[in-house]
């Protein structure tokens, strides 16, 4: 199988290049530098050169506080170009697959987030977002779309992805304790990724690592059972102390309705995945 997997410098199209060339799929991997996705006729000039028979969006903005000023930048990546991508695999009739995010939701319901549950984003990040889902949709009805979040692996910079080396340290963090959500290992979502090309049933799809659900602080404290450290170390912060510029979902935790429905083996807990993780 041809694979064009796009933003190809990030965590996620990382693991998701690895995966697939395990695989033995022939992957054309391209970064922002290489492909401006909100450019539509390079898009479709780079699918005519590698006829791919499925491609899976990985670029994105992912400044969340950004994308409250830079706007334009965020709207291009993650709605104008989800929209080429999807118009560029219809022209092509491959297998389309675009990663949106939990964001996606205001985090009021208490409860996990699921397929019946309407969106209601807070932040521009997150508007995009939608938009990016729904133009997918409208441009190409074989568009599948993967939300998600929380992530964290390999070659990541986000907190949760570098934690484990200041806790190692015996460093002190703030974490906050108020803010919930459904931690997603990379190469598990990377597989999954990949299963749901070959699956080929357009829907939206609800990925992260079965469990309960964490707050930052809780996920922290893991680490340091994991690692046997002290969890002292971990300072819990409320999210309201931060004062960020973009609002955030305070419960964001996700579950799919069809993805066991459709053969799909569920992902691995998060804590077997973070043991993993920190294993490595």
């Amino acid at each position: 199988m041809k694979v064009l997997i796009t933003g190809a410098n990030g965590m996620v199209a990382k693991a998701t290049i690895k995966n697939c060339k395990e695989k033995g799929d022939i992957v054309f991997a391209y970064s922002r530098q290489d492909l401006d996705i909100s450019n539509r006729e390079n898009v479709l000039k780079v699918f005519e050169q590698n006829k791919p028979d499925a491609v899976i969006n990985c670029a994105a903005y992912t400044n969340v506080d950004g994308a409250e000023t830079d706007q334009e930048i965020s709207y291009r990546a993650n709605a104008l170009g989800v929209e080429n991508l999807a118009l560029a695999s219809k022209k092509l009739d491959c297998a389309f697959v675009t990663i949106s995010t939990d964001y996606v939701f205001d985090g009021t319901k208490g409860d996990f987030y699921t397929q019946r549950d309407t969106p209601n984003p807070q932040g521009l990040y997150a508007k995009h977002k939608l938009e990016g889902e729904r133009k997918a949709q409208n441009a190409y009805a074989r568009s599948i779309i993967v939300r998600t979040g929380w992530i964290y692996g390999e070659g990541g910079t986000n907190f949760l992805s570098v934690m484990h080396k200041f806790l190692a340290e015996g460093k002190g963090i703030n974490a906050i304790s108020d803010s919930f959500g459904t931690p997603t290992y990379s190469e598990d979502l990377a597989k999954r990724l990949r299963e749901l090309v070959i699956l080929d049933l357009p829907c939206i799809y609800h990925v992260s690592n079965t469990g309960n659900g964490v707050s930052f602080s809780g996920f922290a404290k893991e680490i340091c059972k994991i690692l046997e450290v002290d969890k002292n170390t971990v300072n819990e912060v409320s999210d309201r102390d931060l004062n960020r510029p973009a609002p955030r979902p305070i419960d964001s935790r996700l579950k799919c309705l069809f993805s066991e429905k459709f053969g799909l083996e569920p992902l691995p807990n998060w804590k077997i995945a973070l043991k993993i993780f920190l294993s490595k």
